[in-house]
């Protein structure tokens, strides 16, 4: 045991990681240690699960960061905290397993870029969403410019980071940053049901997914269907995908099909 495994809550529900942040008297705010507990928490997930799931106990999701350690860092230990957010959201973002993160209360900076790092985001009607950065006179950090940029777009995120302005979970919906807004007391649970559907996915088509896809969003058209050309023929000659393949073709598998059919 080390001093931060108080900081998050680990158990599983069949192959799902479900991953608590566990400082609800400070709205879950993510201090140094907090991140390292997140870090552990992740890996842990990676090695052990098909698919995770990232929820706050208490009220609220991620009020963010820390601002009273924050506030005492020197300049360059500051900047090495920063980089240290991004190493460990990019374990959530480009790992080996997908994560869905069940948004209840406040996700707002740093715990909005957390959201943004996993894949799917559910979030009860009552959640909001913030970036008060502008009003606090500091900016993002945990990868937000990037990730939230990329969600919901750059004049939009400026909008949130100029003005203050918060969001309700629909109106994010609207701009594309939440997957699913469900009543309240139904995030972890439908997060939950997300993630074991992904889990029965083949490990290297999520793998794939969550790798492959924004690192072509990043390239070149050309580049971007080269890239997914190679990709497509890996996944095929995988044994997982030789298996369900046949048995779709003897009939053993569902077909896709209307959603009220």
């Amino acid at each position: 045991m080390t001093d931060r495994d108080d900081l998050v809550t680990y158990e599983t529900h069949g192959d799902v990681a479900v991953i608590g942040l566990n400082r609800p008297d400070k709205r879950n705010a993510i201090s140094d240690r907090f991140v390292e507990a997140i870090n552990d928490a992740v890996l842990r997930a990676q090695a052990e699960a098909r698919a995770g799931v990232i929820h706050g106990h208490g009220k609220h999701f991620c009020a963010g960061l820390d601002l009273s350690e924050h506030s005492e860092k020197p300049l360059f230990e500051a900047v090495k905290g920063s980089r240290r957010w991004h190493t460990v959201f990019d374990h959530i973002e480009r790992g080996n397993i997908p994560f869905v993160s069940a948004i209840t209360g406040a996700a707002v900076g740093g715990g909005l870029e957390l959201a943004a790092s996993t894949h799917i985001r559910v979030a009860e009607d009552g959640a909001f969403f913030a970036l008060p950065e502008g009003q606090r006179g500091i900016f993002v950090g945990g990868g937000g410019s990037v990730r939230i940029a990329r969600m919901i777009g750059p004049a939009r995120m400026g909008d949130m980071m100029l003005t203050g302005r918060v969001l309700s979970a629909s109106e994010m919906e609207h701009w594309g940053g939440v997957s699913y807004v469900v009543d309240a007391g139904q995030a972890l649970d439908r997060a939950i049901e997300i993630a074991a559907r992904m889990a029965q996915n083949a490990e290297f088509t999520n793998y794939a997914i969550i790798n492959a896809l924004p690192r072509i969003a990043d390239m070149s058209s050309e580049d971007g269907l080269f890239a997914e050309s190679m990709v497509a023929s890996l996944a095929t000659m995988t044994d997982d995908a030789k298996d369900r393949l046949r048995a779709f073709l003897d009939g053993r598998a569902d077909k896709v099909r209307a959603p009220d059919a």
